[in-house]
């Protein structure tokens, strides 16, 4: 007896696939900025530079206050210490130890240094990645030199998007 795998119907696309249009943000006041907390996971993790380029709440190491808002952007360096130092924000609030109220956004790495990650930094975020979103931030030269006049690096165009106000 001859037993045949089934098998769905055949499908021919003669045409282009057209991408599905992005959804639009939820509405808002029109000119509102969206508010949130930057919040650093480690000591030098960029946190100052990061809310001045993009808007927000410098919040430094601390978890925001009351009349902070309550959406937290973490924010770690790409150095094995940095995001050792995500993760371990990250357990904070996975276990629901984090204050009562915040709510994390996702975790923005800043790179620590030009060039491509060593291949076991890259894993490290590739498991970050798993669990919340990440946006990340190139080397700019500028910014070490304190020059934070320029415009955000095209990189960046989803967390401009993210931080940027709402219209």
């Amino acid at each position: 007896m001859r037993t045949s795998a089934r098998q769905g119907p055949e499908i021919w696309l003669r045409d282009p696939v057209a991408v599905p249009p992005a959804p639009e943000p939820a509405p808002t006041s029109p000119g509102r900025v969206r508010r949130f907390s930057w919040v650093g996971t480690h000591g030098g993790s960029g946190v100052s530079t990061l809310a001045a380029v993009y808007g927000g709440q410098d919040c430094g190491r601390d978890w925001p206050g009351p009349a902070d808002p309550p959406s937290v952007l973490l924010v770690a360096r790409t150095h094995a210490t940095g995001l050792a130092s995500a993760v371990h924000a990250l357990e904070v609030f996975r276990r629901g130890e984090a204050p009562a109220g915040l709510d994390l956004d996702a975790v923005v790495l800043v790179a620590d240094a030009p060039g491509r990650l060593p291949r076991p930094l890259a894993q490290q975020i590739r498991l970050i990645e798993s669990v919340v979103d990440v946006y990340r931030v190139p080397w700019v030269p500028a910014w070490r030199l304190g020059d934070l006049s320029g415009c955000p690096p095209r990189e960046t165009a989803a967390l401009v998007r993210l931080t940027a106000t709402v219209r």
